[in-house]
């Protein structure tokens, strides 16, 4: 999935099911905390649909207001994430490590 797909998705579902405002539209740069248009619980409802929808893991550690602050964060924060695991050396199935 290419970086606007992805935007366009967290936008959608946030607009959809998680905006406290749904009458304010969210675009990638809105500020969705400082506006009040996210609270605590949709970044863990956010956190859920990007484990779910994009497979990927997010710690207790990653779930801090530089990477959910915006989309765009979101978006960024989920590209490295991506770039880590696609780095990270996979396990031998059999059980025999080098």
């Amino acid at each position: 999935m290419n970086p606007n797909d992805l935007r366009a998705q967290l936008c959608t579902f946030i607009d959809d099911a998680v905006s406290l405002d749904p009458d304010t539209p969210v675009a990638p740069d809105t500020d969705l905390l400082m506006t009040g248009l996210v609270d605590s619980l949709g970044v863990v409802q956010i956190v859920s649909w990007m484990e779910q929808e994009l497979g990927i893991v997010v710690e207790p550690t990653d779930v801090v207001l530089e990477h959910f602050q915006t989309v765009d964060a979101m978006a960024g924060f989920v590209e490295r994430r991506r770039a880590l695991t696609d780095a990270a050396p996979a396990a031998d199935p059999v059980g025999h490590d080098a």
